[in-house]
């Protein structure tokens, strides 16, 4: 009797998220300008919805924070209002998912803590999965992930160590697309997954690189995000060196300008689903969900009222007068200079994004081959 040789084939799942890449904001997307706060508290210190971007700042005598419309990027004033009325540091700040004209802060108080241990470890619940995602170090103290079912917490699914740095690890899941971001505290890096039903529950796409070290990360709820450049997901990124405020956009590249349903399927919606007295009652209703299509504009839309605007007269800016004209004051050429930077930064990092891009593309040929011979 013979017996027949099964050749071992290498598992290879595509997925439609492996191409995508972050995108930082240009400088008129950025909010510059604001002393963010150096408090070593791990929090994130920035909390966006769809009207405003909400700022812990750095403050004597006192916290502090700033509330700046989402539409109103640029430099911020030296003179900015600010939110006072904490004695003690800003620690958090949250906006109310279902008012966007509502927030909530807490300061340090003087409580004295019971736990003793200083090893920092996150926890985001991955509802629609049944699962949790966690993040911490290990014994080895290198940064790692670990995802848990919910009815079994004797021992992860899956658990894999990162990199060995010391900054603590924020967790950020999308339950809409079922991606999980990893943000480094102190480095500028996201790494982010597909998190799967089956073996190995979790597959990693890609790294997204920046020079720039984040002191926190906030991030856009799915109403506030561009429908039609097929963004995914949005952070906003303190950068406390720069006293800058950047964006970072996910996006799925795609050929066609129609609505692409698989990636916004119904989402959480502001309306909440139980008043406070029925949760109170021990009532359990799922949230209410609502469309994004309504707000969906084809990019050729754009494109064609962003050619009308430009055939008319408008005023000229001071920025554009420097493009031919050799600087005459100190002030000036201190503006080329940081806008010549950004330009450069923005080159180097479209370079690293790109890159990233035909390696993966190089490693898919290269299994889709495997795949193949094999068969």
């Amino acid at each position: 009797m013979t017996v027949a040789k099964m050749s071992w084939r290498p598992v290879y799942r595509s997925s439609k998220f492996r191409n995508v890449y972050g995108k930082v904001g240009g400088r008129e997307q950025c909010f510059d300008g604001i002393p963010v706060t150096r408090s070593v508290h791990d929090s994130h210190f920035c909390a966006v919805n769809a009207k405003f971007l909400a700022v812990v700042t750095e403050s004597a005598g006192g916290g502090a924070f700033v509330v700046i419309p989402v539409t109103k990027a640029g430099r911020i004033d030296p003179n900015y209002p600010k939110v006072c009325g904490h004695q003690g540091s800003v620690l958090d700040i949250k906006w109310n998912p279902f008012m966007d004209n509502i927030i909530a802060s807490c300061s340090e108080d003087c409580s004295e803590a019971d736990c003793k241990s200083h090893r920092v470890n996150r926890v985001v619940f991955l509802g629609n999965m049944k699962k949790l995602a966690t993040t911490g170090v290990s014994r080895w103290n290198s940064r790692q992930v670990a995802l848990w079912d919910q009815e079994d917490l004797s021992m992860p699914l899956v658990e894999e160590e990162i990199d060995g740095l010391s900054g603590l690890l924020f967790p950020f899941y999308d339950p809409d697309t079922h991606m999980l971001y990893l943000a480094g505290k102190g480095d500028g890096n996201i790494r982010y997954y597909e998190v799967i039903p089956e073996k190995p529950y979790l597959q990693f796409i890609m790294e997204f690189h920046s020079p720039a070290p984040q002191k926190g990360l906030g991030v856009m709820p799915k109403r506030g995000l561009d429908v039609g450049a097929c963004e995914v997901f949005r952070f906003y990124k303190l950068v406390t060196l720069k006293g800058l405020v950047e964006t970072i956009s996910m996006i799925v590249p795609r050929r066609s300008e129609a609505y692409q349903e698989d990636l916004y399927p119904m989402t959480a919606g502001p309306e909440p689903a139980l008043s406070a007295d029925e949760w109170l009652r021990g009532v359990n209703r799922g949230p209410v969900l609502m469309s994004l299509k309504a707000s969906y504009k084809p990019p050729g839309q754009k494109a064609t009222r962003a050619s009308r605007q430009g055939r008319r007269p408008g005023p000229v800016h001071s920025i554009d007068l420097l493009e031919n004209v050799p600087p005459k004051t100190h002030s000036e050429l201190l503006r080329m200079f940081f806008r010549q930077e950004d330009e450069l930064r923005q080159m180097r990092e479209d370079l690293v994004q790109k890159d990233q891009r035909i390696q993966q593309l190089e490693l898919e040929l290269k299994n889709l081959k495997n795949n193949n011979s094999c068969s």
